[in-house]
């Protein structure tokens, strides 16, 4: 009965054990939520087959081959950088004045 009554008093045992024990067991709480978390990610993610066939990094390099061909048969000597319209601007006015511009040049 001395021992419960001093350990009572003790102010260690008081608010440092509770402490502790809230530290390291809201550790392995945060772990399991955080993990139920990345869970439902990972099963959210899972790609279409047809879709993941187009994404496979083996034939990623087969397809960057083939649009270097592709960009080989243009014809970039004639190329126009045509600026589109900002964010504040009307797009359809905005076509109708690169229209125009573009006619009058040729």
């Amino acid at each position: 009965m001395f021992n419960l009554r001093a350990l009572q008093k003790n102010k260690t045992v008081k608010y440092g054990v509770p402490m502790l024990l809230l530290v390291v067991g809201g550790s392995f709480g945060l772990r399991e939520f955080t993990q139920i978390r990345y869970d439902a990610q990972r099963i959210r993610k899972k790609l279409d087959p047809s879709l993941e066939a187009k994404v496979n990094v083996e034939r990623q390099s087969v397809i960057l081959e083939e649009e270097y061909e592709k960009m080989k048969e243009r014809n970039l000597e004639e190329w126009k950088n045509i600026r589109g319209p900002r964010p504040w601007e009307d797009s359809r006015e905005y076509q109708e004045q690169q229209r125009s511009r573009q006619n009058k040049k040729e």
